[in-house]
């Protein structure tokens, strides 16, 4: 079984996970550009039961998401690194690819391109949606 670990920047939060994520999205909505300053979250889908906190405990930040249940923010109160976001409606963690000490993932599709701001970028050959794919919603 295949370890991934990850931290926030300062190192007083760690992370991991096990197995490959079931998903690896960009993600262009709104409160993802607010979250990474950028115009994208690139997320990768862990099973709530395969990930676990192993170093310190993240702070949080809750929000309604599109299906009406809550999603959680882990954040690291020190360095402020976004580490990941609780998806209650799908039973996962959203966990941020660029904390991995070892990201050796690549996006197969992008979400919520309707909200991009107009300089984003797109991967090339990789499925473009402009909301949640039909069946991902919860």
């Amino acid at each position: 079984m295949e370890k991934h670990i990850g931290s926030c920047r300062c190192g007083d939060i760690e992370f991991c996970f096990d197995n490959d994520p079931i998903n690896s999205t960009f993600c262009y909505c709104k409160d993802c550009q607010a979250l990474t300053g950028s115009d994208k979250w690139f997320g990768l889908w862990v099973p709530r039961e395969n990930f676990s906190f192993t170093k310190g405990i993240p702070s949080s930040y809750t929000r309604s998401g599109d299906s009406g249940k809550e999603v959680h923010y882990h954040f690291c109160s020190i360095c402020s690194t976004a580490l990941c976001a609780e998806i209650t409606a799908g039973n996962f963690y959203s966990v941020s690819a660029t904390s991995l000490k070892n990201n050796n993932f690549t996006p197969k599709m992008s979400i919520y391109a309707s909200s991009a701001p107009s300089w984003a970028t797109f991967p090339n050959n990789v499925p473009k949606f402009d909301i949640l794919p039909p069946g991902m919603a919860g």
